[in-house]
């Protein structure tokens, strides 16, 4: 099984509106994208300084869902829309 995690941190002063629609367009790619196995999205609510503002964590079979996943026509329509709203992005992907 792979994992792959993904924090995000939005823009300064990003609406909320433009938050929970990343969080609710990144939700449905579980029932668009073949090989996504399983899939959570949470909005954080920790005030630490190092904390992100979103996380995505999802598992997939094997690395080639995974670039299935990747290269997806719906994946990358979400990333557009993120990029749009997102200061940065951090990435880990991992085995179990």
């Amino acid at each position: 099984m792979v994992m792959h995690i993904v924090m995000f941190v939005f823009k300064e002063n990003t609406d909320q509106v433009f938050i929970d629609e990343a969080k609710a367009q990144i939700e449905q790619l579980i029932d668009l994208v073949p090989g996504l196995q399983h899939m959570k999205v949470g909005l954080n609510f920790s005030d630490e300084e190092r904390a992100m503002d979103m996380v995505l964590i999802s598992s997939f079979n094997s690395r080639e869902d995974l670039d299935f996943y990747a290269k997806h026509p719906e994946h990358l329509k979400v990333i557009a829309f993120i990029k749009t709203i997102a200061e940065y992005t951090k990435v880990v992907d991992f085995e179990v």
